[in-house]
């Protein structure tokens, strides 16, 4: 963007820079300057400040917005519609927004940019790896905000003061040491998170919108300087934010967002010479999402219509395998001399199932249980690798319900609504 700027006004053009955070605009307006773009050819600003004085804005020629998947606010709209003979140049690492309208209501067309998986090759981003406890949220996280995100209430409900402590100990396990920015969804709840990580030994802070700028600022600098180990917050730290020294990511609540979902996950990726990245899902995002680094169909995504996310993958069949000793979740193509990547023991790939049905679970005796009884349980094996509409009889139904812990009425009601037996009257 900055070079497009620069550009631009070397040839006496204007330009205009639109983003909605404060922290993002320093750091664009720094690069802009470092770049070379004529100052007094540029407009930079948050959109809720220029939208306010949008009749007093000089004419750009180019109007570069970056985190695009927001253009279609008010805020936005109103500027852009003031200047419509203006290029406009949409830059966004998620193209896809949640709800009915996408991009192709402002867009002509999409120019995508390299795969996550490209630029990891290439060491542009850090390669990672993922853990998700067995936290099945989805039933209770009925409740949608104006954003068609999941309510702070609901997730409330969901997010048990069980998982908290569940924070901690699986940090500790898999990802002790590491710096490590925490997402949560509430003011009280990030607070209580530090509280646990603090009581442990290990040095937190919990930061918000509520949080006074120069609280803020100091707190980001001691994590970025190294003399914090947590960073917990809520709807920060999600665009464009530098925090270059994060190795763990934990996500502490679920979303329905895709944007949100990589935009969490993603931001523990910058690269550094020996690193791999962790991810700790603590709120099953991964059975709705994929993978951070899944082959999304981006042209898809921008089109206006009723959406999944998991039809956006390129192939939502990924082989992928939970080892049975350290329950870390790796793609069978990681899987050398039959070896689990993260803990060196012995690990089995069975056959490719969708993503949605591999859960990360901590080592409890119960689940240890049942996973001996899948190994030796033909059938339980088998309905494994199926989706719900791929079974038809009474015992897959069952199977399937005790695979996925889901209540005893559950088989008994997906029988009656297939017409594998109907209710006596």
């Amino acid at each position: 963007m900055a070079e497009i700027a620069r550009r631009t006004t070397k040839n006496n053009n204007r330009v205009m820079f639109l983003i909605h955070r404060k922290e993002v605009l320093d750091q664009a307006v720094k690069t802009f300057k470092e770049q070379g773009v004529n100052p007094n050819l540029l407009t930079a600003g948050m959109v809720q400040t220029l939208t306010r004085r949008v009749d007093k804005l000089p004419t750009p020629s180019v109007i570069l917005v970056d985190e695009a998947h927001h253009a279609l606010a008010k805020s936005y709209q109103r500027i852009l519609k003031q200047f419509p003979k203006a290029v406009v140049l949409l830059f966004t690492a998620t193209p896809h927004r949640t709800g009915r309208m996408q991009l192709d209501q402002i867009a002509d067309d999409i120019i995508i940019g390299q795969s996550i998986h490209e630029l990891t090759d290439k060491g542009f981003l850090a390669p990672f790896r993922y853990f998700q406890p067995p936290n099945d949220f989805d039933s209770k996280l009925l409740k949608r905000s104006s954003t068609g995100d999941f309510t702070n209430e609901s997730m409330q409900e969901a997010m048990s003061s069980k998982i908290y402590g569940h924070i901690v100990k699986q940090y500790k396990r898999i990802a002790n040491g590491m710096q490590a920015v925490v997402y949560t969804y509430s003011v009280e709840s990030a607070h209580y998170i530090a509280a646990e990580f603090n009581d442990a030994g290990i040095s937190a802070r919990s930061v918000d919108g509520t949080t006074p700028q120069d609280v803020r600022d100091s707190i980001v600098n001691m994590f970025k300087e190294k003399k914090l180990q947590i960073l917990v917050n809520v709807n920060l730290f999600t665009e464009g934010v530098d925090l270059p020294n994060v190795d763990c990511v934990i996500m502490a609540r679920p979303t329905a967002s895709l944007a949100l979902y990589l935009q969490f996950s993603m931001r523990c990726l910058n690269p550094r010479p020996g690193k791999t990245a962790i991810i700790i899902d603590h709120a099953n995002n991964f059975k709705t999402f994929g993978y951070p680094d899944d082959d999304r169909d981006w042209k898809l995504a921008i089109k206006s219509g009723k959406q999944k996310s998991k039809t956006l993958l390129t192939d939502p069949g990924l082989a992928i395998v939970t080892c049975d000793y350290c329950f870390a979740v790796v793609k069978a193509s990681e899987v050398k001399d039959g070896k689990c990547p993260i803990c060196g023991k012995p690990i089995k790939v069975h056959k490719a199932k969708p993503v949605s049905d591999v859960d990360l679970v901590e080592a409890t005796k119960d689940r240890q249980n049942l996973i001996h009884e899948i190994v030796h349980s033909n059938l339980l094996k088998e309905v494994a690798n199926k989706n719900v509409s791929e079974l038809h009889t009474m015992k897959e139904l069952q199977a399937y319900a005790k695979l996925h812990s889901y209540k005893p009425g559950w088989a008994w009601f997906q029988a009656k609504r297939k017409g594998i037996f109907k209710s006596r009257k």
